[in-house]
C-alpha cells in the first residue's frame, strides 16, 4: 500500500505466525480508532491481509532452534539491519515489535540508537520472569511500554526494573466460545468420557512422550473401558504419531486442524498433555489435566540452572499456585500419569479442585472490554498522540 500522506504511520514488526496473528488484530483495532492510520513493516499472511506490504517474507526470520539460527545467521543479520533502516526511512509515529525477541529487540535497539525520541512498544513480553531476568532492566533502554499477555507480567517487570508494562489480555480469551462446551457438549463430557492425549507439537516431544502416553492409555482403558481417547495432530509430526500408535494396544481417534481440535476440547473430560501453551487452552476450556515433559539429561540440567520459577505451566504461574500436576523428567512415567489421571476421569476431590481453580484463572485472565487487541490499540494510540 502507498505510504504517502500525512496520516500517522505505524511501523510494526512480527517474526513468526503467532505474532503475525496478533499484529493483524492490532492493525484492525488501530484502524477502528484511527481510520487514516498507515502501516509499514514486516509480517506474514495475516498482517498482509490486514493491509501491510511486508518489507520481505516473514519466513526469512521465522527460525527456531540453535542450529537453524546458526545456519541462517547471515540472512538474519541482514534482515535486522534492513528492518531498522526501513523503519527509520518511513519516519513512523511509533514502532511496535511483536514477540520474537531475538529478532525484534535487535531491531528496536538499532532504531532507538538512531531515533531516540521514537516511541517503541513491545507486544508480548519476553519470559524475563522465567529466565535471564536481566533482560527486563536492559529493555528500559529501548522499549517504552510492554503490552503483556499474561496478568502477572506487569508485576514481574516492576520487580525486575523493566519498562512500564500493562496487561492487555491473552488472545485466547477472545476464543472462549470455541473452547467451552455448549450445554449439549457439556453433557457429552460426562457420558462419553473422552480423554485427550496431547504429546506436543515438536518431534522431540512426540518421540519421548508417545510411548509413555501409549502405556498410560492402555492401563486407563483396562481400568475404565468406557473411556474414549482422542489425539489432536499437527501436520509436521503426523507421520511419527501414526507410526507410534500403530504399536499401541488402544487406538485413539486422530483429529486434524484447529476446528476439530477445539471440538474435541468441548467434549473432553480430562487430558494428558505435554507442558506448554496447550495447558492454557485446556485450562480455559475447563478440562482437568495431568502434564508431563521429558527431555535429555543435559538439556534438563541447563534448564534447571537457568529457570527462575518453580513451575513451567502457564495456568499455575497465572494463579501463583501449583494446582496442575507436573510430571517432569524421571517423574514422567505411565504409572504416575495413570495414578493422577484416573481421579480426574472418575470424579472426586482432585477433579473438583482443578475445576475451582479454572474459575479463578478465568477471572484473572479477563480484561476490561474483553478484547486484547482493543486494549493494546488504546495504548499504541496514546503513544502516537503524545508524540
Amino acid at each position: 500500500m502507498s505510504l504517502s500522506g500525512t496520516d500517522p504511520l505505524v511501523f510494526i514488526v512480527a517474526g513468526e505466525t503467532s505474532g503475525d496473528a496478533l499484529g493483524a488484530k492490532l492493525m484492525t483495532a488501530l484502524r477502528a480508532r484511527r481510520p487514516g492510520l498507515r502501516f509499514a513493516g514486516v509480517g506474514g499472511e495475516a498482517m498482509t491481509a490486514a493491509g501491510l506490504n511486508s518489507a520481505f517474507a516473514m519466513s526469512d526470520i521465522a527460525v527456531m532452534g540453535f542450529l537453524p539460527v546458526i545456519k541462517r545467521l547471515p540472512l538474519l543479520l541482514r534482515r535486522i539491519s534492513q528492518t531498522a533502516q526501513a523503519c527509520l526511512a518511513t519516519d513512523p509515529a511509533v514502532l511496535v515489535i511483536v514477540d520474537s525477541p531475538d529478532f525484534t529487540h535487535r531491531v528496536a535497539r538499532r532504531v532507538r540508537s538512531a531515533a531516540p525520541t521514537l516511541p517503541i512498544i513491545n507486544y508480548v513480553s519476553p519470559t524475563v520472569w522465567a529466565w535471564r531476568p536481566g533482560r527486563a532492566r536492559a529493555m528500559r533502554g529501548y522499549v517504552d511500554h510492554v503490552l503483556a499477555v499474561l496478568p502477572f507480567e506487569p508485576e514481574a517487570h516492576r520487580r525486575l526494573g523493566g519498562p512500564p508494562c500493562t496487561y492487555v489480555g491473552h488472545p485466547l480469551i477472545e476464543r472462549l466460545g470455541e473452547l467451552r462446551p455448549s450445554a449439549e457438549e457439556g453433557a457429552r463430557r460426562e457420558s462419553e468420557r473422552t480423554l485427550l492425549l496431547m504429546p506436543g507439537s515438536r518431534l522431540s516431544e512426540v518421540i519421548r512422550l508417545m510411548p509413555i502416553m501409549g502405556e498410560a492409555a492402555a492401563r486407563i482403558a483396562a481400568a475404565e473401558p468406557a473411556v474414549r481417547f482422542v489425539l489432536p495432530v499437527v501436520p509436521h509430526v503426523r507421520a511419527r504419531i501414526e507410526a507410534e500408535i500403530a504399536r499401541w494396544s488402544v487406538r485413539p481417534e486422530l483429529v486434524f486442524g484447529e476446528a476439530d481440535k477445539f471440538s474435541a476440547f468441548r467434549r473432553a473430560r480430562a487430558a494428558l498433555v505435554a507442558s506448554g501453551t496447550a495447558t492454557l487452552e485446556l485450562a480455559l476450556s475447563a478440562i482437568p489435566m495431568v502434564t508431563l515433559y521429558k527431555t535429555s539429561a543435559i538439556e534438563a540440567a541447563i534448564v534447571r540452572a537457568m529457570i527462575q520459577v518453580d513451575t513451567v505451566l502457564l495456568p499455575n504461574l497465572v494463579l501463583g499456585e501449583k494446582f496442575l500436576p507436573e510430571l517432569l523428567q524421571e517423574q514422567a512415567t505411565a504409572d504416575a500419569a495413570v495414578s493422577a489421571l484416573l481421579p480426574l476421569v472418575r470424579g472426586g476431590g482432585e477433579r473438583a479442585a482443578q475445576l475451582a481453580a479454572f474459575q479463578r484463572l478465568d477471572a484473572a485472565m479477563q480484561v476490561a472490554g474483553g478484547s486484547p487487541a482493543a486494549a493494546a490499540a488504546d495504548i499504541v494510540v496514546r503513544a502516537i498522540d503524545r508524540r
